[in-house]
């Protein structure tokens, strides 16, 4: 098992607390195994295994489960009268009306509930509703690119680039050798993805449709990209759609975590902006399996690394506007920003050194301002502005 230790210590830290713990991603980033783990702590710990009740609602067991009641007689047929009692719940949205039996158990004086699932929705509708301010949300993704070279001790940061890129974030994929069983593990992955989770939210899409839509995502990562401009595309190209069946089709694929949505934000005006957001994938080893071998900007494939970074590392991650420039991102963590830049190669040239920084320019406040190139060499400050080797930033840890 590979070590998951930001997670891990976020369950550490809310173990026995008066919440819920959700712990969301897509399929196969690892959720269910950082609930194994952590249930391997506690028996370290002494835990009694009856005292840790376990269910995967998509395993054999969990099928003959269909609703709340059976969920929650489940549950409450296994507590145990003495001791805490551990309750964890795999892909809690495969049961209709899940929010009733959680909340059920949650209300028990020796219950400490943990749930997953892949899909944001999640916590929204009824479960937001009865738990509100009872509930953390720990957002799990695959591998880091730090978690990745732990896989493969010894190997260069550079390999380990081109590895990362091609061999998948997802934690089982890095453990293949075989290029082919990579991509025909990701290709379940994404047909689950698409035919299990979007499709059956969605139960009046076109597959025809997302299918090209999911294409269109992954070959204009980090290019903004408006419903009407992809609606328009898309209809140029001989698949006619429209502008609200496209935002239909973009909400469900967020919520699902395939792709995220990084919004704008006006660093002068301090306002959040509706409009010019861009998308970034989950992973990129699913874009090689969408699209092949088809070339693609290597500075947009590195700001999609920093950006799942950024989530990884702040609260909220934009696209930030400086009057008439852009900054690849704006990272905000208790209220403060730190803003960013990624460009994947300045190799000497003056006037696209001066491009990168004139945006950290427009910036009157004193905030960190960093940027972000593959140049190899030691930081250096423009100004107050730091220039990092960006593999060395990804490998280091978050502070």
């Amino acid at each position: 098992m590979i070590e998951r230790n930001e997670y891990m210590d976020q369950l550490k830290r809310w173990r026995e607390k008066d919440v819920i713990k959700v712990v969301t991603g897509i399929r196969r980033c690892g959720k269910s195994t950082l609930l194994s783990m952590f249930q391997d702590e506690l028996k370290e710990e002494g835990i009694s295994e009856k005292n840790m009740i376990s269910l995967n609602l998509e395993s054999v067991e969990g099928l003959d489960i269909t609703d709340y009641h059976e969920l929650l007689h489940y549950f409450l047929s296994r507590l145990q009268p003495s001791g805490m009692n551990y309750i964890f719940i795999d892909e809690v949205q495969q049961v209709e009306h899940f929010e009733k039996a959680v909340d059920a158990l949650y209300i028990q004086k020796n219950c400490d509930v943990y749930i997953t699932g892949s899909n944001s929705k999640l916590l929204s509708g009824e479960l937001a509703t009865l738990l509100a301010g009872r509930y953390i949300e720990i957002r799990m993704q695959p591998l880091s690119f730090a978690e990745f070279a732990s896989v493969h001790p010894g190997t260069s940061p550079e390999r380990l680039y081109s590895m990362y890129l091609t061999d998948s974030s997802f934690p089982y994929a890095s453990m293949l050798s075989d290029s082919h069983d990579i991509q025909q593990y990701l290709s379940g992955i994404y047909d689950t993805v698409i035919l299990k989770d979007i499709m059956g939210r969605g139960k009046s899409f076109n597959p025809a449709l997302l299918k090209k839509l999911t294409r269109f995502l992954f070959d204009n990562i980090g290019n903004p990209c408006s419903a009407k401009k992809i609606a328009d595309t898309l209809t140029s190209q001989g698949t006619k759609t429209s502008s609200p069946t496209v935002e239909n089709y973009l909400n469900v694929m967020q919520d699902t975590f395939l792709f995220y949505r990084a919004d704008r934000y006006d660093v002068k005006g301090k306002e959040y902006l509706k409009t010019g957001g861009k998308y970034y994938a989950a992973d990129l080893g699913l874009r090689r399996t969408v699209l092949g071998t088809k070339p693609a900007d290597a500075g947009h494939i590195l700001e999609n690394i920093v950006y799942l970074e950024l989530l990884r590392r702040y609260e909220e991650v934009y696209i930030g506007k400086a009057g008439n420039k852009e900054i690849d991102f704006v990272a905000m963590k208790n209220g403060e920003p730190t803003y960013y830049q990624v460009a994947y190669t300045l190799a000497g040239n003056d006037q696209t050194l001066e491009r990168e920084l004139a945006p950290f320019r427009e910036v009157k406040d004193y905030y960190p301002r960093i940027l972000l190139t593959m140049d190899l060499q030691p930081p250096v400050s423009h100004d107050g502005i730091r220039q990092e080797y960006v593999l060395d930033w990804l490998l280091k840890k978050a502070q």
